[in-house]
């Protein structure tokens, strides 16, 4: 392989550590964001999933393409079908990041996507990571800040995992052939409820950290009284669902088959950003 990699949502939790890990290998690498901007060192591209006149450029030089949905989108078919098209024309291997657990039923969204990468006649890999670790550091800062995490879980667990670990899956599948044609499940290292995770946060932090489990409507309230749309409010009140059912504490060797290394666990996140949990 001697092409470029383009990574969309090169700016991103995934996205930039996954542009240093290809970088680090001395891959070419195309990042690809709204603006247009280099990020750390390799070639800015603008691309917007919105806009197919942007495809061509952001293509150009590529054999091969990181794929994943924007944050706040709630439609993968919608937005991310034209771009693996996009990738097939050209005959782009695409490294697609999926959801854990969209295998179970060919209805789910994300598995109607998978179904269609995997007809389209390129190379393919498909990730599918369990629930990010950093989540803890973006999406639920809020509440940790104030000591308590209010999640619509229950007393489900989950094998949260590092998305640096992701990154790192990610690049092995697109620096190597040997994992083409495959779906991989990415997970931490053990299955923890948010109960566990609180005290592993509290430890990082220095203070106290209580989870409180809420129901979908409590949920809901607090994200839109934070500004988020009611659409994708209830959006991610849904995904909790395979939470409470148990279906998000499985343990996957998928991160180790790829990179060769153990994941990262939830106590090793929550170390190295202990400064962004804090902040």
């Amino acid at each position: 392989m001697s092409g470029a990699i383009l990574v969309l949502g090169a700016t991103g939790n995934v996205g930039r550590p996954l542009v240093e890990a290809l970088l680090a290998r001395g891959e070419r690498v195309k990042a690809a964001s709204r603006t247009g901007k280099a990020v750390d060192g390799a070639e800015g591209v603008v691309f917007d999933f919105a806009d197919p006149a942007t495809f061509a450029s952001a293509f150009a030089g590529v054999d091969r393409a990181f794929v994943m949905l924007p944050t706040g989108s709630t439609d993968p078919v919608g937005r991310l079908l034209p771009v693996i098209a996009a990738a097939a024309e050209r005959k782009v291997k695409v490294v697609l990041l999926s959801v854990f657990g969209v295998d179970a039923d060919d209805s789910i969204p994300y598995r109607q996507l998978e179904l269609a990468l995997e007809r389209s006649g390129t190379a393919f890999v498909i990730l599918r990571p369990n629930w990010f670790a950093d989540n803890f550091h973006t999406f639920w800062k809020a509440g940790l800040d104030h000591g308590r995490i209010a999640l619509p879980a229950a007393e489900g667990k989950s094998s949260f995992i590092d998305a640096r670990d992701i990154a790192e899956s990610a690049a092995a599948a697109l620096a190597s052939h040997s994992f083409d044609g495959k779906a991989y499940n990415l997970t931490g290292p053990e299955a923890l409820g948010y109960a566990d995770a609180a005290a592993i946060l509290a430890a990082a932090v220095g203070k106290p950290v209580a989870y409180t489990p809420i129901d979908d409507d409590a949920f809901v309230a607090i994200l839109t009284g934070a500004g988020v749309p009611q659409d994708y409010a209830r959006f991610l009140a849904s995904i909790f669902h395979p939470v409470r059912e148990g279906w998000t504490a499985a343990v996957s060797d998928g991160v180790e088959t790829l990179t060769g290394k153990p994941p990262r666990s939830l106590a090793t996140y929550a170390q190295d950003n202990a400064a962004r949990l804090k902040a």
